[in-house]
């Protein structure tokens, strides 16, 4: 496991945004990627990793409410796993990042296998639902545990990394964003995040004019 870097100014009132094209994704775009470090993080408490994963559709809300009392009972405990939730969307952004630029990639890879292997311990697989022959994966002891949210994200990962759209992850073009996508635009040319605030603040910072304000 990599040391935790020091932590980034909080927002804990900024939405969630879901651009990426995969939960996984979306993780890492809980944060800004800028020059100067990561700026303005959304997953502020372990109370903000439930609401953004229950958003991402990863868990229902009535798991959310059995690891919201787990945390309840033990706060220093919950704090430990926020802060190992954050060290690993560091991780898998430097995967991304390694991915996307093709430099680096080795040493990113290794930087997430412990991830997996804890996750891969929990893995198990189950019904899809009670009338379908469908097979989904689930998670032992998921709600027993303040690091289960981390778990379905690693598996999203590691699912995504495998497949043929690995060559279609992006970084944002915008300028000290770094949020990052899946490109599943018709030509393969998706520049940014959103248009509406990384592609504007670009058009209107070649045109002269004055820069947006950081995203809301």
């Amino acid at each position: 496991m990599e040391a935790l870097e020091s932590l980034p100014p909080l927002a804990p009132t900024l939405p969630f945004k879901f651009v990426g094209g995969q939960p996984a994704l979306d993780l890492l775009n809980t944060v800004d990627w800028t020059s100067a470090g990561p700026l303005l993080d959304r997953l502020s408490d372990y109370e903000r990793v439930l609401t953004w994963g229950t958003e991402a559709g990863l868990f229902s809300a009535t798991s959310a409410g059995r690891l919201r009392k787990l945390a309840g009972a033990d706060p220093a405990a919950a704090q430990r796993a926020l802060e190992r939730c954050r060290e690993l969307r560091r991780v898998l952004h430097r995967c991304v990042v390694a991915l996307v630029s093709g430099r680096g990639v080795p040493a990113a890879l290794e930087r997430l296998n412990p991830y997996l292997h804890l996750a891969l311990a929990h893995l198990v697989l189950e019904p899809a639902g009670p009338k379908t022959t469908e097979v989904r994966a689930g998670w032992s002891g998921f709600e027993e545990s303040l690091d289960g949210p981390m778990w379905p994200v690693v598996w999203d990962a590691v699912q995504l990394l495998l497949s043929p759209e690995s060559e279609r992850l992006r970084v944002c073009g915008g300028e000290n964003c770094g949020w990052v996508y899946v490109d599943r635009s018709r030509n393969g040319l998706r520049r940014w995040c959103e248009m509406e605030t990384c592609g504007t603040t670009a058009k209107n910072r070649r045109r002269g004019r004055r820069p947006r304000q950081p995203r809301a």
